[in-house]
């Protein structure tokens, strides 16, 4: 649900009721992860997806019977051999969608609104939900912030929402989206209850050093891949806004000075274009060290056998050349900058979903990695 929050905000903010179907899991080649969300209000108009096309017609009136009734429903769909004609996914997977209605009735409006919003500033937040479990339960919702406090509940037991809180918290801490199992009571005894709890975090972030064309053209693929993009160039007659109107910030300094004091993360990727020695060594020196997703360097293979002499001159370990992705991008044989910054983008989504970067025609890989532990910006943007 959280994947289209812009949108869902402004709806809410016209007083729109609507329902929202939430994958909850999936099985197999199912095309979309847990979180991806379809919306519909109460006019028909219909935003987002939960299959990619496969069941989205079902998932619609399913929507629609929500809104009308007001009855939260979970409902399984799959690719069925028997019946050619069935409602099901081609692919051959498996996916569990929750449909919950969000009228302005409804005891979960409060809660959604304030998630969404959120979200749509950008800010961290988890939204909870109960997926199975009794029937007076469903159809309510818990948000739970950064700082531990929460809004909403379940109204059934207060330890429920407690230890639903905090377990809730514990996901918005990794950014993921999945569901849990705990008691009725909020203990792990008595019957259970399945929660789909759904985080969104702030975009991860694109460092591109090196204010040059294929820069340009990297901002625009990781603006599309849903990163939020920083170009830094020591020479300010390149860092312009006229030179990168998409980038989300532009920064005139050295490079590795910038580093020095800038925040990363796990997710964020840094990508070295200046192909000078004097930024990339002071640069990478310090890269190879931080605890972020990707670092790669733009150069030929001369140049990258140069460079590793100088990092190692300088004292960077083996260890930490390991992780350095050089020459930068996959193999596609690309010229210009366009294609070059697709071939960069192509190589941080196999690293960051574990593909191997290979044809699929003739291989015998999973078309879809595993991505439990995903570190996406909003749900299924970044993915």
């Amino acid at each position: 649900m959280l994947d289209i929050a812009e949108e869902l905000n402004r709806w809410v903010g016209q007083g729109r009721d609507f329902a929202v179907a939430t994958v909850v899991a999936v099985g197999g080649s199912a095309p979309r992860q847990p979180g991806a969300a379809l919306a519909v209000d109460a006019d028909g108009t219909a935003i987002g997806s939960v299959s990619g096309g496969c069941v989205e017609g079902a998932v619609y009136e399913l929507c629609r019977q929500a809104l009308e009734d007001g009855e939260t429903v979970l409902e399984r769909f799959g690719y069925s051999d028997e019946d050619a004609f069935a409602v099901g996914l081609t692919c051959g997977g498996i996916i569990d969608i929750l449909v919950t209605p969000v009228r302005a009735d409804g005891p979960a409006r409060p809660v959604v609104a304030a998630a969404l919003a959120a979200a749509a500033r950008g800010e961290a937040a988890a939204v909870a939900r109960i997926v199975d479990g009794p029937a007076e339960l469903r159809g309510r919702a818990l948000l739970v912030r950064p700082d531990g406090s929460w809004e909403g509940g379940f109204g059934a037991h207060p330890e429920l929402d407690r230890t639903i809180a905090a377990e809730a918290g514990a996901y918005l801490d990794a950014g993921r989206t999945g569901t849990l199992e705990i008691g009725e009571q909020g203990s792990r005894c008595g019957s259970p209850l399945t929660v789909l709890v759904e985080s969104s975090v702030p975009a991860p972030r694109m460092i591109v050093f090196g204010a040059i064309d294929f820069a340009s053209a990297l901002v625009r693929v990781g603006k599309f891949l849903g990163y939020h993009v920083t170009v830094c160039d020591a020479r300010p007659v390149f860092a312009t806004r006229t030179r990168f109107p998409e980038a989300d910030e532009l920064v005139v300094e050295w490079p590795h000075k910038y580093l020095e004091r800038t925040d990363v993360d796990s997710r964020t990727v840094l990508c070295v274009l200046t192909h000078d020695a004097k930024f990339d060594v002071p640069l990478l020196h310090l890269a190879l060290r931080l605890p972020v997703a990707y670092v790669g360097a733009m150069g030929s293979r001369r140049t990258h056998v140069e460079r590793n002499q100088r990092l190692r001159d300088v004292g960077v370990t083996e260890l930490e050349l390991a992780r350095l992705r050089s020459p930068i991008g996959l193999d596609l044989g690309a010229r210009t900058p366009e294609e070059t910054a697709l071939s960069i983008g192509a190589e941080i989504v196999a690293n960051r979903r574990g593909g191997s970067g290979i044809s699929l025609t003739g291989a015998h890989t999973p078309i879809h990695h595993d991505t439990s532990s995903r570190p996406a910006g909003r749900i299924g943007s970044v993915a």
